[in-house]
């Protein structure tokens, strides 16, 4: 019988870490101004890891101390990473979504496959908002390494299902070819083809900023180049499933860059159908079509409406340009309403206990002003003290309408919300008194002890209100989540 003692083993090593006298490797970690040293021992780098032990073995100075330097990782991740070196352990409980992934990258740059991988698969099971939120920063980050199947494949079942989160965004024409070409092989990408037809001679195009603006200046051997950079690409359009309309208008003009007998193909197939061809035809995406929802008379709000919901879902995802009502990826489900549940800040407590992704929204008494606050991370009655985000928000519609309103995002992530003790007088605080709402009498419709401005730090950009003292009026707390693909066709 083997008995293993890992755990003392572990320790130990992690003790050697800190040992001042034996080491003989230092490691400059340089990022910048941030400069710092690490020691270590070459007997453990060489052991534990590949990428240390060709570093080492390259190391030309013949000196006892050999000196790494490191210019393009953070002081406090490469102390993570070289406590995984020698103990063996990571502690990720108190680790952002953001610093996960950077240390995911980071431990696959040092050839930490085992720790990489488990990153990776830590970021899919449990940062799943985070990466749907930044997918489009995520996707063009895992291509430049080509290593994290996992994560390609989470990031192209979304963009599969939400593709104009990767084709709307700004960073479309710089995305890697292989990210491209993994898109396009997806047979159900819920886009018409000639939409996709579109993208791709947009992103050839950039690839090749001397070509002329206009078509009809461009010469063969302009189109030939373009042919060139798309040569991957053009085969996985599913041409024969472009519509008369669309080949004419969209595809004829570039009809340079196709093979011939495929032009010739298409128009055939046409003009007779029935007809054979020689060119490959690929089979039609799979677009989902669901059947119109039961029409529902009564509003899913009584102080937000669709317009307002979608404006409030392009700020959680961070888009410059907001979405619209038909195609907001987001429902907003409603988990509190104070006219139905009550306005004592108890109650809060006791619903919203839990939930994460939420929004709150109240309308201030003898004006259609509209205020409220989205917190990303779940709502915890059982605990007090700050909790830390930059993914929060506060904001405000001031006379109700989607014109003009006011967004402001946390500047001190540190004191982005507040879980106080006395959970009989207080509900949500955003930041250092930017929102709060409070009474004494337990019921916020008879208290103006409600703030919209920060006295004290504030933990926002900037105030979203001039006054002080609020009366609510109104009070709903609703879930945001990610449509389903039944959901988001039926709202289309």
């Amino acid at each position: 019988m083997k008995f293993k003692f890992l755990e003392k083993l572990s320790e130990d090593l992690s003790e050697l870490l800190d040992d001042k006298q034996e080491y003989n490797v230092i490691i400059e970690v340089d990022q910048g101004q941030n400069k710092k040293t690490f020691t270590a021992h070459s007997v453990v780098l060489r052991y534990r890891s590949s990428y240390f032990n060709k570093e080492l073995i390259n190391d030309d100075n013949n000196s006892n101390i050999k000196t790494i330097t490191k210019p393009n990782i953070t002081a406090q991740k490469f102390e993570i990473i070289l406590k995984y070196i020698y103990g063996g352990i990571i502690d990720t409980e108190n680790m952002d979504a953001k610093t996960l992934f950077e240390l995911m990258i980071d431990a696959n740059k040092l050839e930490f496959k085992e720790l990489s991988e488990k990153l990776e698969n830590h970021l899919i099971e449990s940062k799943t908002s985070w990466l749907k939120t930044h997918l489009s920063f995520v996707y063009h980050s895992i291509f430049k390494h080509n290593t994290f199947l996992n994560l390609e494949k989470f990031c192209n079942d979304e963009i599969a299902k939400y593709p104009n989160v990767i084709f709307e965004s700004a960073e479309f024409t710089s995305l890697h070819e292989s990210a491209l070409m993994s898109i396009l092989k997806r047979d159900d990408l819920q886009m018409k083809e000639s939409e996709i037809w579109d993208y791709v001679i947009k992103w050839g195009t950039a690839q090749n900023p001397v070509l002329p603006e206009k078509l009809e200046e461009w010469s063969d051997e302009n189109f030939t180049n373009l042919k060139t950079t798309l040569q991957q690409c053009l085969p996985l359009i599913r041409y024969f499933h472009i519509s008369n309309l669309g080949l004419m208008d969209k595809v004829k003009p570039y009809k340079k860059i196709l093979d011939k007998q495929l032009w010739n193909d298409l128009i055939q197939h046409f003009i007779i159908p029935d007809r054979p061809v020689e060119s490959i035809i690929l089979p039609p995406r799979l677009i989902l079509i669901q059947e119109l929802p039961t029409r529902v008379n009564e509003p899913f709000s009584t102080i937000i409406n669709e317009e307002h919901a979608a404006i409030i879902s392009s700020w959680i995802d961070n888009r410059t340009t907001s979405y619209s009502f038909i195609n907001n990826p987001y429902e907003f489900q409603l988990i509190l309403r104070g006219s139905k549940d009550g306005f004592a800040p108890r109650t809060f407590w006791d619903i919203c206990h839990e939930h994460a992704n939420t929004i709150v929204v109240v309308k201030v008494e003898g004006t259609n002003e509209i205020i409220g606050g989205f917190n990303p991370l779940a709502w915890d009655k059982t605990k007090f003290g700050w909790i830390k985000t930059h993914e929060s928000f506060i904001f405000s519609f001031k006379d109700g309408t989607i014109q003009n309103p006011i967004l402001n995002r946390v500047s001190y992530e540190d004191h982005a919300l507040l879980s106080t003790y006395y959970k009989d007088q207080y509900s949500p605080i955003f930041g250092c008194d930017e929102v709060i709402m409070q009474s004494i009498v337990s019921k916020f419709t008879q208290d103006k002890l409600n703030w919209c401005k920060s006295s004290i730090n504030n933990s926002y950009e900037k105030y979203i209100r001039t006054n002080d003292e609020i009366s609510v009026i109104y009070y709903e707390v609703f879930k945001v989540i990610k449509k389903s693909i039944k959901n988001l066709f039926m709202s289309q």
